[in-house]
């Protein structure tokens, strides 16, 4: 545990961690398939103290004197925003960098080289990149951790991690739950790492989404040798009285070569308060935003939607990671 016993206005002492025994120091985070049971249990103890510590205190000096390089080639919003305050929660300081294509890259630099450029200056980097696996490639020639921000149809950990600590707060244990995933499961890289994670769990997972946008045959298979019980769906009315978490994704008109693809499909599920009339009143709904007309606005006030918690929580989770790979706890 890394609290320690303060009132809301003493600046708090945070035991600190052997940096040279510490499981996480130093380590790169690229998967969620380097996590076990365990590693996830360690990792939402450590976020759900930090949230009582930021509602207690707000900023603590954890991390003061590291500085985090945020390395975004594609847009983003929450999750280099998340971050920044995660990283400044701590008492660190940001490198913000969100438009790659006016920098070296422009010139020819290769993404080892802009990382190692970066580490040169930081102690750990986050990076959004738009092609799978280059989060692997960048900490293949790193020396300091780096933290996958999402990889194109990839992967996106931290985002499950926060994820998964939804559930956890909202609903409790997820063994025993079960999960429909909505919307572009073909391209949605936060539904691709959440399934992973959750099949370590005892829990049913549901997929809903028009044909040519399914889940990946390949997650399929893996979670199936896992003996997680899948199903998958065109229409959300038959699985959604069963279900304890929704899981809604936007249609990603960005990852279509054929617009008149995207067309075809990018209104094919809106979720509204109808919609939920047949759900259990303990239903957890969850978005990983941005929304684009997927759930209807009237929902923002129903107890049920936690898409706007959702990212609260993942400040946490990220603040955790953080502390973790820099060896602070």
């Amino acid at each position: 545990m890394i609290l320690a016993d303060k009132t809301p206005n003493q600046t708090p002492h945070l035991p600190l961690g052997d940096q040279r025994t510490s499981p996480w120091y130093g380590k790169s985070i690229v998967s969620v398939k380097q996590f076990s049971r365990d590693d996830l249990t360690y990792i939402f103890e450590v976020a759900h103290e930090m949230r009582e510590m930021v509602e207690r205190i707000g900023t603590f000096d954890l991390l003061k004197g590291k500085i985090l390089a945020n390395l975004f080639y594609e847009p983003s919003t929450r999750t280099a925003s998340s971050f920044t305050a995660a990283m400044e929660r701590l008492g660190g300081s940001v490198i913000p960098i969100n438009e790659v294509k006016y920098s070296s890259v422009a010139k020819g630099e290769s993404l080892p080289d802009t990382v190692r450029s970066l580490e040169c200056y930081s102690d750990v980097v986050v990076l959004r990149h738009p092609e799978i696996g280059a989060s692997a490639l960048a900490a293949k020639y790193a020396r300091k951790p780096v933290i996958n921000g999402g990889d194109g149809a990839g992967e996106h950990p931290t985002q499950a991690l926060l994820d998964l600590f939804t559930i956890i707060e909202e609903h409790g244990q997820p063994d025993g739950l079960t999960i429909t995933m909505l919307g572009d499961l073909k391209h949605g890289r936060t539904v691709h790492s959440l399934s992973r994670l959750l099949s370590l769990y005892d829990v049913r997972l549901n997929y809903v989404s028009p044909e040519i946008l399914r889940m990946s045959s390949e997650i399929i298979k893996e979670i199936d040798e896992k003996g997680i019980p899948q199903s998958e769906y065109n229409e959300l009315e038959e699985p959604l009285p069963e279900t304890d978490v929704l899981y809604v994704t936007r249609v990603q008109k960005e990852r279509f070569d054929d617009p008149e693809e995207y067309e075809k499909v990018k209104g094919a599920y809106v979720i509204t308060p109808a919609t939920l009339e047949s759900a259990k009143e303990a239903m957890v709904l969850m978005h990983p935003l941005p929304r684009v007309g997927e759930i209807s606005m009237e929902l923002d006030d129903d107890p049920r939607a936690a898409y706007f918690r959702q990212m609260e929580y993942g400040m946490y989770v990220r603040m955790a990671l953080l502390a973790m790979v820099l060896g602070k706890a």
